[in-house]
């Protein structure tokens, strides 16, 4: 790629109709938005898939068509057999078009086990969680990294290796955030952990006045079924709960409890 030009994310989005829309991983351009000299197509690939390869001729040609400039399709393969198998050249119905992929396979990541060389170097360690993430030892040094790196770019690493990793990767991943100190940004974290202080607080506060809801309904020997457990459990509105919890004084059912007609 040429040096000093910028680089983009774009929208994956390639219209050919009258097919059906279909969407690449991720497309990047290089070079100024209006002149683009290079076109990047990256995706992740976890297991051989025959429709896959044979769809990856169609992402390239499309984005060909739509830049009229070179286009290179990148497969990221944590699986060795896997990036074996994309980096085959696809014959295609065109004549003449036999499509190659450039292909990241395992022995192209290298294992990254210190936490000091993983925040030095976060995108490798970040594709190192994505292929050598089930060696504990890699996992827990990129989220050793974690805490090295600034706070503004460490959100961004955890949501690439996470995003990119198999799901026991990420269940790995999210093992080690439950245990951790410092905040983290998975799907998974932004549920549990990732609203905020402020509103963590918020939400602790509400959390509690659920559990002392529903504390003072047992007392009472007012039955609650699972269904509006649940709906005490996940309400988040400190007034609500409020009103809830007063008339929880003075219910006789979970009915009295939700209904807002009788005063």
């Amino acid at each position: 790629m040429p040096t000093a030009v910028p680089v983009r994310l774009e929208s994956n989005d390639f219209n050919d109709r009258p097919s059906k829309d279909f969407q690449p991983d991720t497309v990047i351009t290089v070079g100024a938005p209006q002149t683009p000299v290079h076109g990047i197509i990256v995706e992740v690939q976890h297991e051989k898939t025959e429709s896959k390869r044979r769809q990856l001729p169609r992402y390239a040609a499309a984005l060909w068509l739509l830049l009229r400039r070179p286009v290179t399709v990148l497969c990221m393969c944590p699986n060795a057999e896997a990036a074996a198998y994309f980096a085959e050249p696809t014959p295609t119905e065109l004549p003449g078009y036999v499509f190659r992929a450039v292909v990241l396979g395992p022995d192209d990541v290298p294992i990254i086990t210190d936490a000091d060389e993983a925040a030095a170097h976060p995108e490798l360690a970040a594709m190192s969680v994505m292929v050598h993430g089930r060696k504990p030892q890699v996992a827990e040094a990129f989220v050793g990294a974690l805490e090295i790196l600034k706070p503004e770019h460490a959100p961004q690493y955890y949501e690439y290796a996470y995003s990119m990793a198999a799901p026991a990767v990420q269940r790995i991943l999210e093992e080690l955030m439950s245990s951790a100190t410092w905040p983290v940004y998975s799907p998974f974290a932004r549920e549990h952990y990732g609203r905020g202080k402020d509103e963590g607080l918020a939400e602790g506060r509400a959390e509690g006045e659920a559990q002392a809801l529903l504390r003072v309904l047992a007392a009472r020997r007012i039955d609650v079924p699972e269904d509006a457990r649940t709906r005490i459990r996940q309400c988040t509105d400190q007034r609500q709960l409020d009103t809830w919890l007063d008339r929880a004084a003075v219910a006789t059912s979970i009915t009295d409890l939700f209904d807002s007609s009788g005063g």
